[in-house]
């Protein structure tokens, strides 16, 4: 393993026994995984995939069956190795009675931070997340989104250079995910290497460029966003296309409609479309667009799941 990575993991596996059943149940199986600095990385999944243990396994919380990971270059059995790391779990609770600098001095003196530290550090973070005029109020007065942007604050609280965020805008509204999303991008460009754990496929597609598809403890996919959703084919509209000449076309593609008095095709292949701008043409049908277009990661990710899923029941 190398030094240059945020994360990397090796063979890293977790089994749980069934005691009242009997069995067990390989919750992260052999995943080998690595994470760039300073990129923003999505791991996604459906409910059960073994996302939320993975995490866990790498901060700690849960002790590996086998299988090993370093964090930022350190080995993750290490505690220096979390020195560094910034975490935001799912569903967290935050004591209603303390105020937003209340709790993020607490967060801080439970990080080491010394007082002068926290003094300057606190008014910075509540700026970043939009909150500084509200630091003095309990949070009890404070909406879900703004309870998630001040968890967001507490993880961030030591300036760490990695930061996992499990389902970060789950049941946020859609003004708070766009703040959310702002947060993660100015982070990212500091530098900072943010790790989304998440089911929620458009938010990872908005901000990640990297992602990996975990389905029953594995890795089943994983690369850059744009690669993964790159290459589904082409869409060509033309208008005046003759009766015949569309149905012609509608054997060819993969759909064939009209839209608004066009008539629209889609085709797997430039070899496709090519041979339908001919026949266009020929039959005195007129081009008014062809766009190359692709996949949405939630297209990959079913199909990706899908074939998995054939996979284990043959």
């Amino acid at each position: 393993m190398s030094d240059d990575a945020a994360i990397e993991t090796h063979g890293l596996t977790r089994i749980f026994r069934r005691r009242w059943r009997g069995g067990e149940v390989r919750a992260v199986d052999g995943v080998t995984l690595r994470v760039e600095r300073g990129t923003s990385f999505g791991l996604l999944g459906p409910n059960g995939a073994g996302k939320t243990t993975f995490v866990k396994l790498l901060l700690g919380i849960v002790t590996p069956t086998a299988g090993s990971a370093r964090l930022l270059g350190v080995d993750f059995r290490r505690p220096e190795a979390r020195q560094a790391v910034g975490y935001l779990p799912e569903n967290h609770r935050l004591p209603s009675y303390w105020t937003a600098a209340g709790l993020l001095d607490f967060a801080g003196a439970l990080s080491g931070m010394d007082p002068g530290a926290r003094r300057r550090r606190i008014p910075e973070l509540l700026e970043l997340v939009g909150l500084r005029e509200w630091a003095d109020v309990r949070l009890s007065r404070y909406s879900k989104g703004m309870l998630q942007r001040l968890g967001l604050a507490q993880a961030l609280i030591h300036s760490p250079a990695l930061l996992f965020l499990d389902e970060p805008t789950d049941g946020v509204d859609p003004v708070g995910r766009q703040q959310i999303r702002a947060i993660l991008r100015e982070l990212e460009e500091r530098g900072v290497t943010v790790f989304v754990n998440s089911h929620l496929l458009g938010e990872v597609e908005m901000f990640c460029r990297e992602v990996a598809i975990m389905d029953h403890g594995r890795i089943v996919a994983s690369g850059k966003v744009k690669d993964l959703t790159a290459g589904k084919g082409y869409r060509l509209t033309a208008a005046r296309v003759p009766e015949a000449a569309f149905e012609e076309l509608r054997a060819l593609a993969v759909t064939a409609a009209y839209r608004d008095g066009l008539a629209e095709f889609q085709f797997r292949t430039r070899e496709e479309v090519n041979r339908a701008v001919d026949l266009v043409r020929a039959q005195g049908g007129w081009l008014e667009s062809i766009i190359p277009t692709s996949s949405t990661l939630e297209e990959v990710f079913m199909r990706t799941v899908r074939a998995e899923a054939g996979e284990e029941t043959r």
